[in-house]
């Protein structure tokens, strides 16, 4: 597995470190990984240059198109919801920056990723494969109907709110596996929800509200 290759110690390493101990451990994300996948990875080199400077402050940002990267706590609160393991394979829909994708990868065996505005596929996919995450597969698609062909998967992750559960993903996610999604109507605050499949059956749990950016179909 490859990791990100840019050097530890770069100019925003302090404030990496920072963001991680005041934005996301202070507030009870408690996973050793997740903690240690956020300080890795050089937030940073994920946004428009003219924001860079406030990569690791405690709120989204734009990239572009419409669409944003989340702030860094709701990244840490979802992943670590997920609970990622070393041999997990896992989904995104909405990869965005990358980023999330990145942290991901990071702590599962494989991330396939799908965005559905392609100039944002084309650059994330650029951007990850520059940085050595060649345990990320991307593509430019529709995320509501997953991806088949490499399904079950045993996480799922969807960033972008939807006024319901996609079918495609619950059928794809692998018996005791887990997925994350916010649901709610566009305009309004939703509701962050945790589904786990068990005896092929769906548990969900509501977790918290957040605000995201709109699903959006093909």
């Amino acid at each position: 597995m490859a990791y990100c290759s840019e050097p530890q110690a770069d100019k925003y390493e302090a404030a990496r470190n920072k963001m991680v101990k005041t934005q996301i451990q202070d507030r009870g994300i408690t996973n050793i990984a997740v903690l240690d996948a956020m300080r890795k990875v050089p937030r940073h080199l994920f946004i428009p240059k003219e924001y860079q400077d406030q990569a690791y402050n405690d709120y989204p940002l734009p990239i572009g198109y419409g669409q944003t990267i989340s702030q860094p706590f709701i990244v840490a609160y979802m992943t670590e919801a997920l609970k990622p393991g070393k041999k997990m394979k896992a989904l995104e829909i909405g990869t965005g920056s990358g980023y999330q994708a990145a942290v991901l990868a990071e702590m599962v065996d494989k991330v396939f990723t799908i965005e559905i505005v392609p100039e944002l596929a084309v650059e994330s996919a650029e951007r990850l494969k520059k940085m050595g995450y060649d345990n990320i597969t991307c593509k430019f698609g529709d995320g509501y109907q997953g991806w088949k062909e490499h399904a079950p998967f045993d996480l799922i992750i969807v960033t972008a709110a939807a006024d319901q559960i996609p079918p495609p993903l619950i059928e794809q996610l692998a018996e005791n596996g887990r997925l994350i999604i916010p649901v709610g109507a566009p305009a309004a605050v939703q509701e962050l929800i945790l589904v786990t499949k068990k005896n092929s059956k769906t548990i969900e749990k509501r977790l918290t509200y957040v605000r995201f950016v709109p699903f959006r179909r093909l």
